[in-house]
């Protein structure tokens, strides 16, 4: 697998700024705090603070103003996981090669510690005193969290993968839904940090944005690909377990070569977008390729 530049750097660096902000809660039920540490700490990639972090490293932004974005946007990519696995859902049993929070814990204090993630997202970026952003700013980063975590974003489109279980569906269905349940965060990852510079040339923003959609959906698609392809030790979950739930899939619709071939098309796409910016885009050029040849 190809390795990203300065990743565990920047793991690092949301770990312990979530630890901080965890450690500064109150504690009322130690169950559910528990939970939620859990949850939020497990382990993961932490795909989208890098994300956040390496645009605001391009646009020469203060990584002390992407930390909340950053912590934010793991809440709820965490909150959503804890969610995903219930029975009411995708009913798993494992995740990073632990058990599930409602596995490890029980369902109920599995959907409270979501909950409680969800809102501390919220809490974490609408406290923080950002350094160089006016209040207008701010208030537009929580918009843009709203809109890519709820029903516009990532619910809607865990909404629409639900429903299209035991369907085939067109490609262009497929498409949006995977923008929505997977890409609006990622997205969300890159055009937050790129708000945060406000004389940005709105070309600019257009390029990035088109960047972060492509490379938004080629993640779900690698994702369909290694459900298939990889083996539950590597996934840190059982294999295939997309297919075993008649889930509507890139393999699925395309076949194995299809979704790879669909796979090589976004990517390119999204390397093309990157080439109209005027910025050294080497960081996010790599995580381009990193996340079409990881193997979970």
């Amino acid at each position: 697998m190809s390795q990203l530049e300065n990743l565990s750097l920047f793991q690092n660096r949301i770990d312990n700024f979530l630890k901080q902000k965890l450690a500064e809660i109150k504690i009322n039920d130690q169950r559910l705090f528990d939970a939620m540490n859990y949850g939020l700490l497990i382990g993961g990639k932490r795909m989208r603070p890098y994300l956040a972090y390496v645009t605001a490293e391009m646009l020469d932004l203060d990584l002390d103003d992407i930390d909340p974005i950053a912590a934010a946007l793991e809440c709820i990519h965490a909150y959503s996981l804890l969610h995903d696995d219930l029975p009411a859902m995708d009913d798993d049993e494992l995740r990073r090669g632990q058990p599930t929070c409602h596995v490890k814990f029980d369902e109920a204090t599995a959907i409270l510690a979501g909950d409680s993630l969800q809102t501390l997202a919220f809490e974490i970026i609408s406290n923080h005193k950002f350094k160089r952003i006016s209040a207008t700013t701010h208030i537009k980063l929580i918009q843009m969290l709203s809109f890519a975590a709820g029903y516009q974003g990532m619910c809607g489109g865990q909404a629409m993968d639900l429903a299209a279980t035991d369907k085939v569906v067109p490609l262009e269905q497929l498409q949006t839904i995977h923008r929505l349940k997977t890409g609006a965060l990622l997205q969300a990852a890159i055009l937050m940090s790129a708000r945060c510079r406000e004389d940005l040339p709105q070309q600019t923003y257009n390029g990035l944005q088109q960047f972060a959609e492509q490379i938004g959906l080629a993640y779900q698609v690698h994702d369909d690909i290694i459900d298939i392809t990889s083996n539950e030790e590597t996934l840190g979950k059982p294999a295939g377990s997309d297919l075993d739930a008649n889930k509507s899939t890139y393999p699925a619709l395309l076949g194995l070569e299809g979704a790879i071939e669909k796979e090589q098309q976004l990517f390119q796409q999204a390397l093309s977008a990157l080439e109209t910016l005027p910025y050294n885009t080497r960081n996010l050029s790599n995580f381009s390729t990193f996340i079409i040849k990881r193997a979970h």
